[in-house]
């Protein structure tokens, strides 16, 4: 996987990267990480893959951050784990 550079954004890191003919957005919040891949064929350039990176778009991944947070934590509350 080749590094292309990090997306600038106050809440999450993002970094895009291009592997095996596809782009791939990395987006991180704290633990946890969501990974998206946009085939090369199916954009013209890195702006348009950028332009993905709309306000509703990350609404939407931040909702599915808080998810991901509740699931992980009530999967160790049931198992009776310390994190």
């Amino acid at each position: 996987m080749r590094y292309i550079k990090d997306i600038a954004n106050p809440i999450f890191r993002i970094g895009l990267y291009v592997w095996n003919g596809k782009y791939i957005l990395k987006i991180e919040a704290g633990l946890y990480e969501q990974t998206y891949k946009i085939s090369e064929m199916d954009v013209t350039s890195e702006e348009d893959v950028l332009s993905l990176l709309d306000e509703p778009f990350l609404k939407r991944v931040a909702d599915r951050f808080r998810q991901m947070h509740e699931d992980f934590t009530e999967s160790m509350i049931r198992h009776d784990l310390d994190f």
